[in-house]
């Protein structure tokens, strides 16, 4: 058995990894996947001052209240910032760091820095118009999400204070765990991700190339569940 802990990916929460929780039981495995401040169930707690650093304590609260130990780290998308932020300051409890189609940033970098310009000014600007100038609107779906999926999972998703994208990751030194990187290599309108697939290469980290789009936890549970479960068991 592994202990499995979710740093989610933006406009998200826990709630988005409902379809991996009957499948980490079945493998006998501990799955943990709490919601950050101001999003998913804790969205009245939304304002403009939650950041990165909200989010990474968040997470650091859990593995503390909760004692975890020897812990595969996923990050998903956004949460590849969390992540990496957690495992920096947790090294004593992160054993594995699984970046799912995430950001991988490196110490001083934010998520708006590991965009396409064009695309963070534009998330910028639809700050400004719908979102009080704080708020970050929520991203579309993948054209591959079921209509099933969608119904469900679109109207539980939230805008996200836009300080998160904004605020630079501060790192004492790269985290010292192994790493393994999964690329959902679907086509999808804005590849973001490659770059860090490619990085995770150059660096020797373990790889995989998924055939899925950006959200695997909702679109393809079983595949993502095949290679999490070999991770934990090599």
């Amino acid at each position: 058995m592994a202990t499995f802990l979710v740093a989610h990916g933006a406009w998200s929460a826990g709630w988005a990894w409902k379809k991996m929780r009957p499948l980490m039981r079945a493998a006998g495995h501990d799955f943990w996947t709490p919601t950050y401040t101001g999003l998913g169930e804790r969205a009245h707690l939304a304002n403009a001052d939650v950041g990165l650093e909200t989010h990474i304590k968040d997470i650091l609260a859990v593995l503390e209240i909760e004692d975890l130990r020897d812990v595969y780290l996923i990050g998903h998308s956004y949460g590849g910032m969390v992540a990496t932020g957690v495992a920096d300051r947790a090294r004593d409890r992160i054993k594995h760091i699984i970046y799912v189609d995430a950001f991988a940033p490196k110490n001083g970098q934010s998520a708006f820095d590991l965009q396409q310009p064009e695309a963070a000014a534009q998330r910028r600007e639809s700050a400004k118009a719908t979102g009080d100038g704080w708020r970050l609107a929520t991203g579309p779906m993948p054209p591959d999400t079921s209509p099933e999926d969608a119904a469900w999972a679109v109207p539980r998703r939230k805008p996200q204070p836009i300080k998160t994208f904004e605020e630079k990751l501060k790192l004492s030194a790269e985290p010292a765990a192994p790493r393994t990187y999964i690329y959902a290599k679907r086509a999808r309108p804005d590849d973001g991700f490659r770059q860090f697939l490619e990085r995770a290469k150059r660096e020797g980290w373990a790889t995989h190339e998924i055939d899925a789009s950006h959200n695997p936890h909702i679109t393809a549970p079983d595949l993502l569940m095949r290679i999490l479960n070999e991770t934990a068991a090599a």
